[in-house]
């Protein structure tokens, strides 16, 4: 298991997530409880509209979403790596509106694009299945 391969950047906001080495420890821990290796993973957290650019233009969608994920790899080579864009804007709301705090909320969206990563999808009936693997890889957070 390894973090080295997991990064973070920003595009149109300043944000830098609290306990960076702790967050990669544990977003490397979860790959690796689904049989995964990260070998290049980078989160990029970014604003609304930023996001809505992106989804407009790479799936054609035009409404705002807390995140898209970009594999590079195939689930079946049990390699992780690609981008995560993620919305700042997005998961405040989402805190919000949910009750939960910002920190629980980002963690569960950063680790949601992993899931993803890994071939999890999140539609129809994939959504409980998915809800289920997030609640079991925040349970492995010790920060």
């Amino acid at each position: 298991m390894s973090a080295e391969g997991i990064h973070f950047f920003e595009a149109e906001i300043e944000f830098e997530p609290a306990h960076m080495d702790d967050l990669k420890d544990w977003i490397a821990e979860v790959a690796a409880a689904h049989g995964f290796v990260i070998t290049e993973l980078n989160y990029v957290f970014c604003s609304d509209e930023y996001l809505l650019q992106l989804n407009k233009e790479h799936l054609n969608h035009d409404f705002y979403t807390d995140i898209l994920t970009f594999p590079y790899e195939d689930p079946d080579s049990g390699i992780i790596a690609g981008d995560i864009f993620i919305s700042i804007d997005r998961v405040k709301e989402n805190a919000t509106e949910l009750g939960n705090t910002f920190e629980d909320e980002l963690h569960r969206v950063m680790v949601h694009g992993v899931l993803h990563m890994t071939g999890q999808g999140d539609h129809d009936e994939a959504e409980p299945v998915m809800r289920k693997k997030e609640d079991e890889a925040l349970l492995l957070r010790s920060f």
